[in-house]
């Protein structure tokens, strides 16, 4: 398709001057498909020569910003199309490239310089009151060739005033560290620090020791997730210490504890009739497995307090645990006793803040997993960052 400007009145950019007519350049432009095909837009451009005396440009061509960007070979609309495709329907740029008939560089370059326009924008991170933070691996391969395989994310969880909570992206940074995440919580300046009440994570204490360094009015939470995954990872390690001592190997077909390895972990009141039976007959099948049952009680008796409608009395039954469980006699629940007791605040404040959690983080994360998977991977941290920016809804378009 061949289009052309009205005729009409153009300035110099430079003078101001009315331009003299000098011919017309066509450049090609790329443009959205059209039924499946791929469109080109030839552009009968203005050329103009300036009539100023004094101006130093001698000739200039006429720019249309709703048609085409500077420097591009694409239409505007194929910005908007292209941000769209990524975000709504799990596009890659290849994908972009061959319905409009073009190169990947000639797609991803326009997008890549809306979106970095969109991510340099510090009204983003307006309104944060709940922050997760959580790591993140973006690549396998060495680091010689793409440095750092993790890098800390920062989410924000914060809930509007019906309680919902929709998780986005606010960014992605190159390492995994408490001085990672402390340096970009500085650099958010001290509006944006003031502003978070709340902040999640997993128990990992260079995260914490951010949080307390730099959000010293923010009450740190737990994740329960991790939490119980502690504890039925306690569960699981009796069963196989067992597993050694009575029968000194590891588990294999046959062996009662080897045959109840996740049924352990489930919930119970997810398990059917069979299970219940497999379970009671392997713990009757010696008794020195009750030394499991009795661990098996207790990470049960942890997820329920999480599960306790009543908040208070939520809280009540995870104290009681945390004051029983570091002198339990059995070796692994009393090392999961004292990790909990070093992070007695933050595991005690979820019954506090109104069952904040890192859920939304991880949701995040399987969300940047899957558009990793579709794009086989990446090799550019930056247009990593950009690309998950966008489809975890860290930038406001």
């Amino acid at each position: 398709m061949t289009v052309e400007s009205e005729p009409g009145p153009v300035g110099c950019p430079d003078c101001g001057a009315v331009g003299i007519g000098h011919g017309r350049l066509e450049v090609r432009l790329v443009d959205i498909p059209s039924f499946g095909r791929a469109v080109s837009i030839i552009w009968r451009k203005r050329r103009f020569t300036c009539p100023g005396g004094a101006c130093e440009r001698s000739t200039f061509v006429e720019e249309l910003s709703g048609l085409a960007s500077p420097r591009h070979a694409t239409t505007a609309r194929v910005v908007d199309w292209a941000v769209q495709q990524l975000r709504r329907e799990h596009a890659t740029i290849n994908g972009l490239a061959r319905q409009l008939g073009t190169a990947w560089h000639t797609v991803w370059t326009p997008v890549k310089a809306a979106l970095q326009a969109l991510a340099d924008d510090p009204s983003r991170f307006d309104g944060v009151r709940t922050l997760g933070v959580d790591e993140h691996i973006w690549h396998h391969v060495s680091r010689r060739k793409r440095g750092p395989k993790e890098l800390t994310g920062m989410v924000d969880l914060t809930r509007d005033t019906d309680g919902h909570m929709q998780a986005r992206l606010l960014d992605l940074v190159p390492g995994r560290s408490g001085a990672v995440f402390a340096g970009w919580l500085t650099e958010r300046g001290d509006s944006f620090r003031h502003g978070v009440e709340i902040a999640t994570l997993d128990p990992f204490h260079g995260y914490k020791n951010a949080i307390d360094d730099e959000l010293e009015d923010a009450t740190a939470v737990l994740d329960a997730f991790h939490v119980v995954k502690l504890a039925l990872g306690a569960v699981d390690e009796v069963r196989r210490r067992l597993q050694q001592q009575i029968k000194g190997h590891r588990g294999r077909r046959g062996d009662p504890l080897y045959g109840i390895r996740t049924i352990i972990r489930c919930d119970p009141a997810r398990l059917t009739e069979r299970q219940w039976k497999r379970f009671d007959d392997a713990l009757a099948a010696d008794p020195r497995h009750e030394e499991l049952y009795i661990a098996w009680k207790i990470a049960h008796a942890l997820r329920k307090a999480y599960h306790c409608k009543d908040l208070p009395a939520g809280r009540a039954s995870a104290e009681n645990l945390l004051a029983s469980l570091p002198s339990c006699p059995i070796p692994e629940i009393a090392r999961l006793g004292r990790t909990l007791r070093k992070w007695k605040d933050a595991f005690l404040a979820y019954w506090t803040t109104d069952r904040s959690n890192n859920g939304g983080t991880e949701a995040i994360n399987g969300l940047i997993e899957l558009h990793r998977r579709i794009a086989r991977g990446y090799r550019n941290r930056d247009n990593y960052r950009l690309r998950m920016l966008l489809i975890a809804g860290g930038l406001r378009t």
